[in-house]
């Protein structure tokens, strides 16, 4: 899995139709160690810039990373 640090990040109070059950959530984008940014939701806690996450899985295309321990 990939590993990165927070570049920045927000929490979604009012998200799309969609998503709406899962608000409010973490969305950020994250430094990957390989080179590289993407978006990604945070499972977990609360994540902030500068921490060390780790992608956890993908859901529906939605690459999910949390804190590193």
């Amino acid at each position: 899995m990939r590993t990165g640090a927070v570049y920045t990040e927000t929490v979604v109070h009012i998200p799309p139709a969609p998503f709406a059950a899962e608000a409010p959530y973490q969305i950020a984008i994250i430094d990957l160690d390989g080179g590289g940014r993407l978006t990604a939701r945070i499972d977990g806690a609360r994540v902030a810039i500068g921490d060390r996450v780790e992608e956890i899985e993908s859901r529906q295309g939605i690459p999910y990373f949390r804190k590193s321990a």
